[in-house]
């Protein structure tokens, strides 16, 4: 699980659903005139209240947080661990407002008295906990302040011109990649130190010097992404065969187009096909 991968939106819904467990250990009554020494029982000691509401919530946010951590979330009857977790959430909501309503579950309508506990803080915290766990998890496919990363990605050391390969170890942003057919480039003809002060060099005539390579040649280099995109086969086939996730710096290795073919760090080779706002190393 990739936990750059999470948007504000998850972090919002992650921050309901710790409110919503601290709220199942407040009174789940409310009852005027009764001492201070009198024990009400906390959301745990109802079942009601405990399944429809706590673990409700609670598991609706796992799955939420879990689908959007994974690369490929698992599907169950066609639906991806997020809707479920939507489903969920938004059903806690329904559950905590009914027991609001009517926290002692009908048993204030026993007989002709119909006085009866009115919601404690417990549920009233509850309810707002599961409001804002569902407004988050709903909200967030659609708002885009809600889609921003969590975790923002590392900045690279310094911004390098496009297709530059900037100082660092092999394998991540920044690494001295080997130019293919050859030794890294010799700058300005010195010799390694030995102990005697460089001598200087002939200019070197004009055929003898190396041409530049082509403007439109292409150069791999590391980019991250700012939002979840998909990354399609590079046959053309519809269906994703990966997801790069923000944070996570990916190489790309040639130029198709407007697109490019990246390489995931387990290598895996794709199209990303949507290029825009990338960030590049």
């Amino acid at each position: 699980m990739n936990i750059r991968s999470l948007t504000r939106g998850d972090g919002v819904v992650i921050g309901a659903a710790v409110l919503l467990f601290i709220a199942s250990f407040f009174d789940l009554y409310s009852i005027d005139g009764i001492p201070d020494s009198y024990d009400l029982p906390s959301l745990w000691g109802s079942g009601p209240v405990v399944l429809g509401v706590v673990l409700a919530g609670i598991i609706g946010a796992v799955l939420i947080v879990v689908s959007r951590g994974l690369p490929q979330p698992p599907k169950v009857a066609g639906l991806d661990l997020g809707q479920f977790g939507v489903a969920f959430a938004v059903f806690a909501v329904w559950s905590a407002l009914g027991n609001v309503f009517d926290p002692a579950g009908g048993y204030d309508n026993v007989g002709n008295d119909s006085s009866g506990p009115s919601a404690g803080t417990g549920l009233v915290l509850a309810l707002i906990a599961t409001l804002i766990l569902a407004a988050a998890a709903v909200a967030t496919p659609v708002v885009a302040a809600l889609q921003a990363p969590l975790v923002p990605a590392p900045r690279p050391p310094a911004p390098q011109p496009y297709g530059a390969q900037p100082p660092g170890g092999y394998g991540y942003p920044g690494a001295p990649q080997p130019q293919y057919g050859g030794q890294p480039p010799f700058d300005g003809g010195q010799a390694p130190y030995s102990g005697q002060p460089p001598q200087p060099q002939a200019p070197q005539p004009a055929q003898a010097q190396q041409p530049a390579p082509p403007a439109g040649d292409f150069s791999p280099f590391w980019f991250a992404v700012p939002v979840p995109r998909p990354l399609f086969a590079e046959d053309g086939s519809p269906t994703p065969i990966a997801e790069l996730a923000p944070g996570t710096w990916y190489l790309a290795v040639e130029q198709n187009g407007p697109a490019l073919v990246a390489q995931t760090q387990d290598g895996r080779r794709g199209v990303l096909r949507d290029t825009s706002g990338i960030q590049r190393g």
